[in-house]
């Protein structure tokens, strides 16, 4: 058995056709993926391939119905089983995979549904039968055919009926055949619905489904087997579960009188009942719902009527003691306000402000004349250094006094003003905040002086109302004062000084409103601007007022000598000596070894004496690269004409070539132990100066490529000057030029077996080591490419894995330009690293060497995350974000396991995985050599 529809229908496929089965799928899987997606209308009676979401492999299926645009229900006809699909995972397969189905649909023998069953109790059946057929040998015994190809049979598995077992455990009931037929009718669902009950449940009743029982009726025996016809009536209106003797197909045999006409009016008139019952039960429950609401409404008319009653007895109450608790309140009021008076808080509108704006304005510092004359003296200085000897710097001194005063009350107000507003925003320097502000005062003033004199006018009036009073109840006055006179308006004299009082607590004691705020705060800011103007300006002239004291203190010493050179000439004299003295000992030693008797230990002697005059020799060209520095320094700072009046030292070449190249190396003097094994195409030779391994890579030069090569090897040697050990670059030691041919030479460090492709053909970095080097290759790179220098030429040759732990890049062909360096191809395991966009004619750039930076992470998985990035999204990818990549960030290389991640890792799992499938299919294309 393949797949089970109900307690009593199940696919199954014949053990004999299983080889069948197993070459079908090879050849679905191999057609279907290069297949056509369907598109337009599509044939309900053609065979499709489908691929079926669980395991994502490719099967034989039928359309049964059309759900929407981009969905169909598809039924696999090899198994049986029905499942929705996108139309952009069903394909054409060809003519001679559009044969008979596998699997057949099967029906229990004697057995249907009960009518009105459960949907629990449907699951059951469902999946007890499945436990008893599911993937078993089943012995069939064929009773009848149906004409849409089901087949009605008795199944037995190990001598058990099948059938017997469902009907025992309740899942179905037997059926009693009329005396016409040997088959009963049995209820068939919709293939639709049998889809959406897999993947919608629960379903809530039976009875709700979409689609009503439909009636088989016999036609006729056929040489000994039965054939039905079947045909499904389906009704538009309600449902209605009907009973089961209403339902029993034999109250349906070919000799009732009862009609089919009749039999639908009864449906219809049991259907129109349902709806009657249904309205009525809708009815009954507004009539509930009213009901309940007019209680609410009672309740809260009771609440009201209680709540009004309370308040009538409480201004009863409060009414007899109004006028005593009014004065009280406005007793306290003015007590509050006497406080406030008296303490003299004051309501301020930004007074701190203005102060600040006051003081900014009479005490701003302006540009002096001298300051810009300065400026043009500093400017004019190659021309006139006389000017400078002679400039007063008496102005600048004379406002050094008051800039201090300044300093000093800025500083004092600037902090006093951030203790109440705090640190302010960055604005736009603007004259309408400051006149916005201004405005805004003016109107806060004026109203706060209005309401101050409204209240002192209304408690004054009230003060005479009381002395008036007083005259009225005074039995000892001859002519007393009148109760209309006094008396009568003391309501309005009492509303009017409370209302003034309260208006001025609450401007005083109240909190700005946002538009207030706004207004202080942005002048608050311009405030801060204007102090900060001024004291960068006064920065800016002690700045200028130091580097002038200075520069005078200087100029006074340098005027009248000039800086010497004799210091170098001495070096580079004594260099020529030693030289000299080296080669003199180097001929003796080569006469003595040629001699007929050499003597050993005179020879050894001789050997000692050229390392030692080659050490002093070493000694001296350092001594003479400090001296090339200060000698650089003070042409940079002080005497830029300094390489033009001593032209025979050659300082215009060493601060062109960035301090590498030296004139007083050359190749004879060196110990060289000819390299062959490394590079066939140019002189490489190594060498050992103070201890230390080098290499001498020979360039050819001429007069054109000379300057070139000088340019290039400065500017990469700048670059490693940057950071020196941490720019992840090769350093360079010497550059010197041969005089007796047309070669350069550069000095390297030596590094033997260090270099990647070495590492990882004996020993292969551990995922951890590969971690380390390929971040400090990243570093080389950002070195690079900060000083827009593009390497061109990084394959695994020039990658030297220090200690297996340090990754740096090493140096170039200085004598090629970048587009020759790039159109040289090199591979890594059967990889081009010859970026995509330079096969189609573009320039070398930093994305492609990250190109081949990527290539060269192949090797690890720890990055495909980034390797993924690198590949597909490099154009908008830099050194630096590969450098602060998350697999570089962790400590060691290793990933730490964060539980709080699962969920995010689990959601974004299948998008990872198409982005690898991806990734794979994009490495596979390259190899083949069809990437674009």
């Amino acid at each position: 058995g393949s797949h089970v529809e109900d307690a009593v229908t199940f696919w199954a496929q014949s053990v004999n056709r299983n080889n069948d089965v197993m070459k079908l799928g090879c050849s679905l899987s191999k057609v279907c993926p290069y297949a056509n997606s369907v598109f337009g209308n599509l044939d309900p009676k053609k065979i499709y391939g489908g691929l079926f979401s669980e395991d994502k492999c490719w099967y034989r299926c039928k359309v049964l119905k059309i759900v929407s645009d981009e969905k169909c229900l598809v039924r696999y006809i090899d198994y049986g089983n029905t499942e929705i699909l996108n139309r952009s995972d069903i394909v054409e397969i060809p003519l001679e995979l559009q044969f008979s189905s596998v699997a057949k649909k099967y029906r229990l023998w004697g057995l249907q549904i009960p009518s009105g069953q459960e949907v629990t109790q449907f699951d059951q059946g469902r999946t007890f039968l499945g436990s008893l057929i599911f993937e078993k040998e089943i012995k069939m015994r064929i009773k009848a055919t149906h004409q849409d190809g089901t087949v009605i049979a008795q199944a037995e598995f190990d001598s058990v009926d099948i059938g017997e077992e469902v009907a025992k455990k309740g899942f179905a009931e037997k059926c009693q055949p009329t005396a016409s037929t040997n088959i009963c009718d049995e209820k068939k669902s919709d293939p639709s619905q049998l889809a959406l009950r897999n993947l919608k449940n629960p379903i809530p009743l039976w009875s709700h489904r979409s689609k009503q029982p439909n009636f088989n009726r016999p036609k006729g025996r056929l040489s000994g087997k039965l054939t039905l016809n079947l045909k499904n009536e389906n009704d538009s209106g309600n449902h209605v579960t009907f009973s089961k003797e209403s339902l029993a197909v034999g109250a349906f045999n070919l000799g009732s009188n009862v009609s089919l006409a009749k039999i639908k009016q009864d449906q219809k008139l049991i259907e129109e009942n349902e709806k009657l019952k249904a309205e009525k039960e809708v009815l009954l429950e507004s009539y509930k719902a009213l009901e309940l609401k007019v209680e609410q409404i009672s309740q809260e008319l009771q609440q009201e009527k209680e709540a009004t009653m309370n308040l009538t007895k409480y201004l009863e109450t409060s009414l007899k003691t109004h006028v005593g608790t009014r004065m009280k309140n406005l007793a306290t009021k003015v007590e509050v306000l006497k406080e406030i008076r008296h303490v003299n808080v004051n309501v301020h509108f930004g007074n701190d402000l203005s102060d600040a704006l006051k003081m900014l304005d009479e005490g701003r510092v302006t540009t002096i004349p001298s300051l810009n004359a300065l400026e043009k003296i500093w400017a004019e200085y190659k021309l006139a250094q006389e000017e400078i000897q002679t400039c007063d710097n008496n102005p600048i001194q004379q406002i050094f006094v008051p800039m201090a005063v300044f300093l000093l009350f800025s500083f004092s107000i600037l902090t006093s003003l951030e203790a109440v507003y705090g640190p302010a925003k960055e604005g736009i320097n603007s004259e309408e905040i400051l006149r916005k502000f201004y405005d805004w005062k003016c109107s806060k003033s004026e109203e706060f002086t209005s309401v101050r004199s409204e209240t002192e006018g209304s408690l004054l009036h009230l003060v005479t109302w009381f002395q008036n009073a007083l005259k009225v109840f005074d039995l000892s006055l001859e002519e007393p004062l009148t109760s209309e006179d006094t008396i009568g308006n003391i309501d309005e004299i009492l509303e009017k000084a409370e209302s003034c009082v309260c208006k001025e607590l609450e401007m005083s004691q109240i909190e700005q409103g946002d538009t207030d705020r706004e207004i202080i705060l942005s002048t608050y800011s311009q405030v801060l601007q204007k102090i900060r103007s001024e004291e960068k300006l006064i920065a800016t002239i002690q700045s200028k007022y130091r580097d002038s004291i200075e520069f005078k203190k200087q100029m006074t010493e340098y005027m009248n000598m000039s800086p010497s050179v004799d210091h170098l000439l001495a070096i580079k004299k004594k260099l020529k000596g030693l030289k000299a003295n080296l080669r003199w000992k180097l001929v003796e030693k080569n006469n003595l070894e040629e001699s007929d008797d050499p003597d050993g230990s005179e020879i050894e002697e001789i050997k000692q004496e050229i390392t030692q005059l080659r050490n002093r020799v070493f000694q001296e060209i350092y001594h003479e690269r400090e001296e090339y520095e200060k000698l650089n320094n003070l042409a940079q700072k002080w005497f830029p004409e300094l390489p033009l009046l001593h032209t025979e030292i050659g300082l215009l070449k060493y601060m062109n070539s960035g301090g590498l190249l030296t004139m007083s190396l050359e190749r004879d003097l060196l110990d060289a132990e000819p390299m062959k094994e490394l590079s066939s195409k140019r002189p490489l030779v190594r060498s050992e100066i103070n201890g230390q391994t080098v290499l001498l890579k020979g360039y050819s030069v001429d007069v054109d490529t000379e300057a070139r090569v000088i340019q290039r090897a400065a500017a990469y040697h700048r670059a490693w000057g940057e950071a020196k050990e941490e720019s992840g670059l090769l350093p360079l030691i010497f550059l010197f030029l041969c005089k007796s041919d047309p070669v350069a030479y550069l000095m390297v460090p030596y590094y033997p077996r260090a270099n990647l492709s070495v590492i990882q053909a004996s020993m292969p970095l551990s995922s951890e080591e590969a971690l380390k080097v390929m971040k400090g290759v990243a570093r080389g790179l950002h070195t690079l490419h900060k000083a827009n220098i593009i390497h061109g030429s990084l394959h695994q040759n020039n990658i030297f894995a220090l200690n297996r732990e340090q990754g740096i890049v090493g140096d170039f062909d200085f004598t090629k330009s970048v587009s020759q360096r790039a159109s040289v191809n090199m591979t890594v395991g059967g990889l081009t690293l010859t970026s995509p966009e330079l096969k189609m004619g573009k320039p070398p750039s930093s994305s492609s060497d990250l190109y081949a930076y990527g290539c060269l992470l192949l090797w690890d998985d720890n990055v495909r995350s980034l390797l993924c990035s690198l590949i597909c999204f490099r154009s908008s990818m830099t050194a630096e974000q590969v450098l602060n990549a998350e697999c570089f960030l962790l400590p060691e290389g290793k990933s730490i396991p964060n539980p709080g991640k699962e969920i995010e890792y689990n959601q974004y799992k299948k998008e990872d995985e198409l982005k690898m499938e991806i990734l794979d299919t994009y490495k596979e294309k390259i190899r083949n050599g069809e990437s674009n």
